[in-house]
This record gives structure tokens, sequence and C-alpha cells, in this order.
């Protein structure tokens, strides 16, 4: 794991509840709140998803929300921004491949 635990700006990570996220059907650790691509990346995951026509992989872009280097399936609902997405425990995130595809039963909250 690559996390930063002290910072001089952010502080230390200290007492912050801990949860679990699955990505592509595996378990990793993350913080609550913490956006998933930061949580994607303290787990050396990069890519995101694969574009559309010539299926080259991305990841974090520009980290605000402007672009849509990062976006996942989250809970079903593709085209989910993952930098600018806080995590919650038990949230299922996919890998995208083109344009994503809308889950069976998934709905936005």
């Amino acid at each position: 794991m690559t996390r930063i635990c002290e910072h001089p700006i952010l502080g230390d990570l200290t007492g912050v509840e801990q949860v679990t996220i699955i990505v592509d059907g595996k378990p990793y650790p993350a913080h609550e709140g913490e956006m998933i691509a930061a949580a994607l990346l303290a787990n050396d995951i990069k890519s995101f998803r694969y574009t559309a026509h010539q299926h080259r992989p991305r990841g974090i872009y520009c980290g605000i929300g402007r672009c849509t280097d990062c976006i996942m399936t989250v809970d079903g609902i593709p085209n989910i921004r993952t930098c600018i997405t806080p995590v919650r425990d038990g949230m299922v995130i996919e890998t995208q491949y083109g344009v994503g595809e809308w889950k069976r039963g998934a709905h936005r909250e």
C-alpha cells in the first residue's frame, strides 16, 4: 500500500475509520470519506478504465472532476468520476470498458 499517513497540511490519518471497498471482485482497504481515486492509488491500482475505440488504459489525470479519465462503474452505475466521489463501506467498483453499461437494478442515490 502506498498511502501518505502523515501530511504537513492535511494532518495525521490516525483515527480515521477504515472501510472495505470491492474493486473488480477483490476487497481493498480505504479510509472513510476519501475519494475513490485516492483509495485506488493507495492500493497501487493505476488503471481505472479503457477507452472505447483504442482500448487504452486511463487513470487519474486532472484530479478535480473536469476530465473523464478516471471514470469507473460504481455500484452498477457507469461513468462515475472517481476523483470526486467518496468511498463508503462495501462500495463495488469496476474497471470500465468503453462507455460503460448500467447494471440491472443499479440506481443513483
